[in-house]
């Protein structure tokens, strides 16, 4: 029933919010003498704060029309080109002729919206051809499509890549690491000629016995049939889902929030007096990591909990005994894939060490075919968004992609044979 209190009390809540929202407008309203002094803005800010606290926040939009190429402007189209029920693949369609690398962003179903990776597509899309995995609220989709487990993971990332064709590029961050790992393994078992030229996993969980963090160690306090009986819900009838078994977003989030509370508390309090001080720019940056950050979706109970038992209870990938579909899932069989693994030093949710040992486990690549960064002072989402991921990683991602892209690779071969006719090279052509 806790779904329902928490559905109860948003409801209750109602009035007050309704009321705090016309106190902050009247507040902050330019025609009201008392916006303009310490007390109009005191009274305004307390008024946000109890409205922020209170609402839900919905999915946020992704909201990259445009992008840089070559210093030129370039429009940006978001076009949904592949449907699931549980995901939809979302295409950044640029409009250019441009020919750059194609890559499948696989967003993590851990909790927070695709949309965590704006940072990441905004940094890819001036040289690639980007698709991401926008997964759906779980109390979204109804009981006739069935349940959704890992198993149904490895499924859908096949299916994206083979909708995508040859000579995709895939970029996994953090949790789906494991199924994106364990789909290109099965991938290179069948030979199937759409495996991708290169997987970049970013702070993934493929062995995380190695330097455990907070988050391991949760996982490891306790039997799986506690986290079952625990933090497992059923939706509510108000919302399309219902009578689905899920991990609730609003139980997910106070697990996040309760990793760090004082910093939280700590970063409110500044957006109270950031607000007061009339500091606008300050409050805007907190307004949108939060609206970010506090927007959550529910996970399918299934998927949550195979993936509790397999990756992070039982390691069923760097012991050798994950298997997909009853198939046992072997990563030394990828031979045609290029790997770099990406972490952070001062990564307190995926351990130093967790990702690396993905290239342990696909021993038959030769090492001209992988890589391994480590990016010094840098935390978990430091990897994939902000400063640090745009100058310090994120060009170390791009030349990896286009040193292992097929058609890049003959483009510059074919320069490389220009250019030489060009000089008088002699030049020796095989037909």
């Amino acid at each position: 029933m806790l779904y329902h209190l928490h559905e109860l009390q948003h409801a209750a809540v109602a009035p007050v919010r309704l009321w705090v929202e016309a106190v902050q407008t009247m507040y902050s309203h330019p025609w009201m003498p008392m916006a303009y002094t310490s007390l109009g803005r005191a009274v305004a800010a307390s008024a946000e704060l109890v409205e922020r606290t209170t609402r839900r926040y919905a999915k946020p939009e992704f909201d990259l029309p445009t992008t840089l190429i070559d210093g030129t402007e370039v429009a940006v189209r978001e076009v949904v080109v592949y449907e699931k029920p549980f995901c939809n693949l979302l295409h950044f369609q640029r409009q250019t002729d441009r020919r750059d690398p194609r890559v499948l962003v696989v967003a993590p179903m851990s909790g927070h919206y695709a949309t965590l990776l704006r940072g990441t597509v905004e940094t890819l899309l001036p040289d690639h051809d980007v698709y991401i995995t926008d997964w759906i609220d779980a109390r979204d989709v109804g009981l006739e499509h069935g349940p959704f487990t890992l198993d149904d993971y490895i499924d859908y990332v096949r299916e994206f890549l083979h909708f995508l064709g040859a000579d995709t590029h895939v970029l996994a961050v953090c949790q789906p690491s494991v199924p994106v790992l364990a789909a290109v393994s099965l991938m290179a078992e069948d030979e199937d000629p759409r495996q991708p030229s290169s997987l970049v996993l970013m702070g993934g969980p493929i062995d995380t016995r190695i330097n455990p963090t907070k988050v391991n160690e949760v996982a490891t306090t306790k039997p799986l049939s506690w986290f079952e009986s625990h933090v497992i819900q059923t939706v509510p009838f108000v919302h399309h889902g219902r009578g689905r078994r899920v991990y609730p977003g609003f139980l997910q989030l106070q697990g996040f929030m309760s990793l760090n509370p004082e910093r939280h508390v700590g970063e409110h309090l500044k957006l109270f007096h950031n607000m007061v001080r009339g500091d606008g720019d300050s409050a805007e940056k907190h307004r949108e990591f939060y609206d970010e950050y506090l927007a959550v979706m529910d996970l399918p109970a299934e998927y949550y909990l195979q993936t509790l038992q397999t990756v992070f209870i039982e390691h069923h990938l760097p012991d050798g005994i994950m298997k997909s579909r009853g198939r046992a899932v072997d990563p030394s069989k990828i031979r045609h894939t290029a790997l770099m693994t990406i972490e952070g030093e001062k990564d307190d949710i995926t351990g130093l060490g967790q990702t690396e040992a993905a290239h342990r486990l696909c021993s038959s690549l030769p090492d001209s075919m992988r890589v391994h960064h480590v990016a010094a002072k840098v935390g978990h989402y430091g990897v994939f968004n902000g400063r640090r991921w745009r100058e310090e990683i994120y060009p170390h991602v791009r030349d990896f992609i286009r040193t292992h892209d097929k058609l890049t690779v003959l483009a510059d071969k074919a320069h490389e044979l220009d250019e030489q006719d060009r000089v008088g090279v002699p030049v020796r052509r095989v037909r």
